[in-house]
């Protein structure tokens, strides 16, 4: 089958397809067979690798390429995604092909020069700083009067406040946890075990090094550079079973992966631990940007240890995606039904009116021979979106950021009006341990009291049941009593100070903004190329070879006849070409300069990329001729 024949096929099956992504659950995206329309890769050092498997291709049939230089280099092949993330600007290294070096861009998100460190030290940095001064002056002494500590979670330091991303990954054993870290960070981490049984034994955090190394619990916990301090409320059975793994990644320098040891059912999962789990998973949850739940496509089974452990992310409901993995061991028929249980399950566990956003995927290491292939482009584009949610995190981490300070701040005040209530409650001398049994008894009733009082929205009260519990472990008489200056201090920083501090944020990246008009132009567009020998009836638009382009432009699903930068660069990266060229061959084939090209501009841009290849960059003219645009203009 010729490519022109298979990118049709595929853009044919997801049109028609029953599986479209997004009809489930939020807006449809728009999905490509090869590539995700949906402005996914936008970002400068984004990559994409697109090869056939080369095993199958020498037992099946060749897999033609659109485009071949005359040394014989493959410009591209069509097929299997694997949407990995690395630094390089172009395709990864594939049969032979070194791609052109490239500039680095101010951020790049994942998979970018520059981690989300750097980007806190250059244009971040004193809106950071800031942010950690309005926590440690005005809401930080709040959590300390008030033992906020004792209750919740101990107080941020600065490396809590600075910390990269972090992705924390759930499901039971042998769901394709750590293979999927495999699968994007392109390293075996230091520590990991991959297999059918249950093997992954103990939280990793896997982070980014400058070489492989572990990092044991204990130390990890004393580090101040590392976010796990608050770990040490654990103690040490579970900081044994802890560690941080480090290797070098490109991915790993704008985000954090948290690998959990498999769920257990029955009492293993609660008593062979030595630690509680659930709380565990509280802590990490708290501090995650994204929670991915992992099921199998042949073990929905939610356990009552998961379900738990599900139950523990209540409040982080926003955080949460999950994951359908290896959905290419069953048929199309066959994942309809699968998809279809496991959202019925979930209907179950997690109370939301919200649909879950459930991604279907296939992360494997090397692909079985028994996998199937006809609901490939599927999920190839369910990968891409997956990539796009993971992507997006360092872009908006800083802002983030400030959303899980005025979330602890308005928590941390709730729990003062308790707190300074409970204590306005006690007798002064007689019956202080009756009286405060019976508050404890009726804590739902003083929550409604409280709620009256301060006017504080239900919604921001803890589970009563669990601060029932830790409050048995107090005197009510040692508690402080309401102190509204200190209140009064973190109101004015939830209305004032910070709202001031998100109106500093730059409103977008300009920089950004221009790569998704022209994705290549990162250097100096006005460079010195001349005109070549090329016979004048080729810069004529009756020569150009729309028949092969067409297929593959509607292949990458235009929006309205048009496709923008992010969607064609993967593409046109795959030339091999640098940067600077490509950013030469998108202005002249965008003569309109809308930031789109349309199907006749594409096929434009296809035929100035074969002029180069036969040419040259030389022969390039400077400006389209008139002649190459095919309508009056």
């Amino acid at each position: 089958m010729g490519f022109g024949q298979e990118v049709k096929k595929k853009a044919e099956f997801i049109r028609t397809s029953a599986f479209k992504p997004g009809t489930s659950s939020g807006p449809s995206t728009p999905v490509g067979g090869m590539v995700a329309g949906s402005g996914l890769m936008d970002d400068y050092e984004y990559q994409s690798e697109y090869p056939y498997d080369d095993n199958k291709i020498a037992a099946s049939s060749p897999a033609p390429s659109m485009m071949s230089t005359k040394s014989g280099k493959k410009a591209f092949g069509g097929g299997h995604i694997k949407g990995k993330l690395s630094r390089g600007g172009g395709p990864m290294p594939h049969q032979g092909y070194s791609p052109a070096p490239r500039p680095t861009s101010t951020y790049s998100g994942i998979g970018g020069g520059g981690s989300f460190s750097n980007l806190i030290h250059d244009d971040y940095r004193p809106l950071m700083d800031e942010l950690k001064d309005i926590y440690r002056r005005k809401i930080r002494p709040l959590e300390t009067t008030y033992n906020f500590e004792g209750f919740h979670s101990a107080p941020l330091s600065d490396s809590d406040i600075e910390a990269k991303p972090m992705v924390l990954l759930l499901g039971q054993y042998s769901t394709g946890k750590t293979t999927f870290i495999k699968h994007l960070t392109e390293c075996d981490y230091p520590g990991s075990h991959i297999g059918v049984e249950p093997t992954t034994d103990r939280f990793v955090a896997v982070m980014n090094g400058v070489e492989s190394r572990v990092i044991p619990g204990n130390a990890a916990a004393v580090t101040a550079d590392l976010p796990f301090r608050g770990l040490n409320k654990f103690g040490q059975a579970f900081l044994t079973r802890f560690q941080v793994s480090q290797c070098p990644s490109p991915m790993l320098e704008n985000m954090t992966l948290i690998d959990t040891p498999g769920i257990l059912a029955g009492n293993k999962q609660r008593i062979e631990r030595g630690y509680d789990f659930t709380k565990t998973i509280e802590w990490f949850a708290e501090r995650a940007d994204l929670i991915l739940l992992f099921f199998d496509s042949h073990k929905l089974d939610i356990s009552d240890e998961f379900k738990s452990s599900i139950y523990a992310l209540k409040g982080q409901e926003e955080k949460v995606r999950v994951i359908l993995n290896k959905s290419d061991m069953v048929n199309q028929q066959q994942l309809m039904r699968v998809y279809g249980a496991l959202m019925w399950s979930l209907g179950k566990v997690i109370q939301t009116p919200e649909v879950m956003r459930v991604y279907l995927g296939s992360f494997w290491i090397n692909r079985p021979p028994n996998a199937f292939e006809d609901c490939r482009a599927l999920l190839d584009a369910e990968q891409l979106d997956l990539i796009k949610d993971l992507r997006d995190l360092p872009r908006n981490a800083a802002i983030r950021k400030i959303n899980e300070i005025v979330k602890r701040a308005r928590h941390a005040k709730v729990h003062a009006y308790v707190i300074g209530h409970l204590k306005r409650e006690m007798p002064a001398v007689f019956g202080k341990t009756t009286r405060q049994q019976e508050l404890i008894r009726d804590l739902d009733k003083e929550f409604q009291k409280v709620q009256q009082i301060y006017s504080v929205p239900e919604g921001d009260f803890p589970n009563v049941d669990k601060f029932r519990q830790s409050l048995r472990a107090y005197k009510f008489e040692n508690f402080s009593k309401i102190k509204e200056p200190i209140l009064g201090v973190v109101e004015e920083a939830l209305s004032v100070d910070l709202p001031k501090l998100m109106r500093r944020f730059p409103q977008g990246n300009p920089l950004l903004e221009q790569a998704q008009r022209n994705p290549f132009l990162m250097a100096d567009p006005t460079s010195d190329l001349t005109g070549g020998e090329i016979p004048p009836g080729y810069w004529h638009f009756a020569s150009v070879d729309k028949a092969s382009s067409t297929p593959i432009f509607k292949s990458l699903n235009p929006i309205d006849g048009k496709i923008n930068g992010s969607t064609a660069k993967p593409y046109l990266l795959s030339t091999g070409f640098s940067m600077e060229l490509l950013a030469k061959i998108w202005t002249l084939a965008d003569w309109d300069a809308n930031g789109y090209l349309d199907e006749n501009e594409f096929a434009v841009a296809m035929h100035l990329v074969r002029a180069v290849e036969n040419g040259g960059e030389a022969v390039l003219p400077e400006v389209l001729p008139r002649s190459m645009i095919p309508y009056p203009h």
